[in-house]
């Protein structure tokens, strides 16, 4: 099966370039990683202490409601995804992807940063929801353009090895959500519940703010990649060739939509899967809040280790066989992995829903980024990686936990988030045919006219 899916991923083949040395492939996968990992550390710390976070900044007399406006507040960052799509990925189209990078990675600091320092409600009143709102918004925008940019920069410096570079943007997903469940564990351990409540549960997003600088100095020190430069000389030679990236990619709405599907099954399986699994193992099972995040640093160690595995194989036998698997697999699955763990709440139960949901993330989302990235054109790549990206996380993963947790509380069905990632396995399964069918006919188009 080739990895040509349309004209647009046609005109979006390289030439490869000459072999990168050992360095030069560390620096390219941290510095593109390094913006995905703080993101998703800093929303995994912040969806594990919602509880916390809910009595400090919105204190009110329904439990519940007080934590379901923690949540919304996490999932309201994402309505500024598509806008800072749009707006990143647009300039790092023209400006190239290393600025847009540098952007990106400078905003997440000032985000994690204000979480980090934020007084509480008791000490400053209603403007602590209102500039904790505000952060996680500003860190929604610049995420939005981050996927895009990031990917891009990685595809585009080893057009032979897409699958592999590319997989590092969810191999660094995973080693956060590690990180993330491993400062939830020791601090719930060690801490007294006192001290967790008042400053303790603020230390990781101080561990965040400690890693932007670094990964900023390193994006801020690298070349930008061979296929931008080589576009932007076409542009200086062609002034009729279009600099208008906005204007490009009004004709890539098929491709935009496909895209949108086949993100829905991995930001799915990120944010109920890793990021709600802990708040259900504790409210909805009764289990001890050190295991379930015990269980996310299984999941996470899985993506970590598998994500690169996988990425690399999809450059050698199709990105495609190793998703449509997957998702379903999945989809197939998840109810009854669930409907034995709500029957038996055993830590061993939750470690093999844990574990394999890990290993089923790295199958789909490793091969992901590189065959998201075959479907756009350079020209437009940023863009509609950015787009397709932050309006599939916006739709199927920002609001999750709070859809989840509104129908169980609701309908008291603790099965509910076997349905949500069920669902977005079979919409992910049918983009990934969709786009299988388009390559197949396009293929033999090319097969006819020669």
């Amino acid at each position: 099966m080739t990895d040509l899916a349309t004209p647009a991923a046609v005109a979006a083949s390289p030439q490869a370039g000459a072999p990168l040395s050992k360095s030069m492939v560390r620096r390219i996968v941290f510095s593109s990683s390094v913006g995905n990992a703080l993101e998703w550390f800093d929303f995994s710390v912040y969806g594990y202490f919602a509880g916390i976070i809910a009595k400090q900044f919105f204190p009110m007399h329904d439990e519940w409601l007080s934590t379901l406006l923690a949540i919304a507040t996490f999932g309201i960052s994402f309505l500024m995804r598509p806008f800072g799509a749009v707006v990143l990925g647009i300039y790092g189209d023209r400006k190239g992807r290393k600025a847009a990078l540098t952007l990106a990675i400078t905003l997440m600091m000032a985000g994690t940063l204000t979480m980090a320092v934020m007084p509480p409600y008791a000490v400053i009143g209603t403007t602590a929801p209102v500039v904790i709102l505000l952060a996680r918004l500003v860190q929604g925008f610049a995420v939005g353009g981050e996927f895009g940019s990031a990917t891009a920069f990685m595809v585009e410096h080893s057009p032979s090895r897409r699958g592999y570079f590319a997989s590092w943007q969810f191999a660094s997903q995973g080693l956060s959500a590690i990180l993330a469940a491993a400062f939830g564990t020791l601090l719930t351990v060690w801490m007294s519940p006192e001290h967790l409540n008042s400053w303790g549960w603020r230390i990781p997003f101080l561990f965040g703010v400690l890693i932007g600088p670094i990964g900023y100095y390193i994006r801020s020190q690298l070349d930008e990649t061979p296929e931008f430069l080589a576009l932007d000389r076409e542009r200086e030679l062609d002034p009729d060739k279009t600099r208008d990236p906005a204007a490009s990619f009004s004709s890539h709405w098929v491709n935009l939509l496909l895209a949108i599907g086949i993100v829905a099954q991995s930001t799915v399986g990120v944010y109920v899967l890793q990021l709600y699994m802990p708040l259900y193992a504790v409210k909805q099972l009764h289990m001890p809040a050190a295991v379930s995040f015990g269980a996310v640093i299984l999941n996470g160690g899985l993506q970590f280790v598998l994500s690169p595995v996988m990425g690399a194989w999809s450059d050698r036998i199709g990105r495609i066989r190793i998703m449509l698997t997957t998702s379903v697999l999945m989809g197939l699955l998840i109810y009854p992995m669930f409907a034995l763990l709500q029957n038996h709440p055993t830590v061993g139960w939750l470690l093999l829903l844990q574990g394999t949901s890990g290993i089923f993330k790295a199958a789909y989302s490793g091969p992901m980024p590189a065959l998201m990235s075959e479907i756009f054109p350079t020209h437009v790549r940023s863009t509609g990686l950015s787009i397709a990206y932050s309006i599939g996380v916006t739709i199927f993963g920002g609001f999750a936990p709070t859809i989840v947790e509104t129908f169980i509380h609701l309908t008291g069905d603790k099965l509910a988030p076997s349905y949500y990632v069920a669902t977005a396995a079979l919409l992910s399964g049918l983009s990934l045919v969709m786009v299988a069918w388009r390559r197949h006919r396009f293929a033999r188009g090319i097969s006819l006219a020669h």
